[in-house]
C-alpha cells in the first residue's frame, strides 16, 4: 500500500498478488489465476471495493474511517450488553422480591 493510494488501487494491488501467487503454486497462467481468485468471496470483496462508492478514496482515510465504524460498533454493543446486564439483574431481582413477599403472604395465611 502506497501513502496516496486509492482503496481503487489497493484493491486491484491485492487481487494481482493473490493471482500471482495462486499463478506460481498451482502452475496457472496469470489469466486464469486472475479468473479463479475473482470468484472467491474474498476475491469478490476487493472487486466490490475497486469499483464501489469508496474507491475514489484514499486508501490510508479509508481505512481509518472503517477502524473507527468497527470501534464504534464494539463500543455500542459493549455498553448495550452493559445495559441489559442491568436490566437483567433488576429484573430477576425484583422477581425474587415479588416472589419472596408471596411466599411471606402464604404462610401468614396458613398460620
Amino acid at each position: 500500500m502506497q501513502r496516496d493510494q486509492t482503496v481503487s488501487e489497493m484493491a486491484e494491488e491485492v487481487l494481482d498478488r493473490q493471482a500471482k501467487a495462486l499463478a506460481h503454486r498451482s502452475g496457472q497462467s496469470l489469466e486464469d489465476a486472475r479468473r479463479v481468485v475473482a470468484v472467491t468471496r474474498a476475491g469478490r470483496q476487493l472487486r466490490d471495493l475497486a469499483t464501489g462508492k469508496h474507491r475514489h478514496e484514499q486508501a490510508r482515510r479509508w481505512q481509518v474511517s472503517v477502524f473507527w465504524e468497527r470501534a464504534e460498533k464494539r463500543f455500542m454493543y459493549q455498553v448495550g450488553s452493559e445495559v441489559l446486564s442491568q436490566f437483567v439483574a433488576e429484573r430477576s431481582h425484583s422477581w425474587q422480591e415479588s416472589y419472596l413477599e408471596r411466599l411471606e403472604g402464604k404462610e401468614e395465611r396458613a398460620r
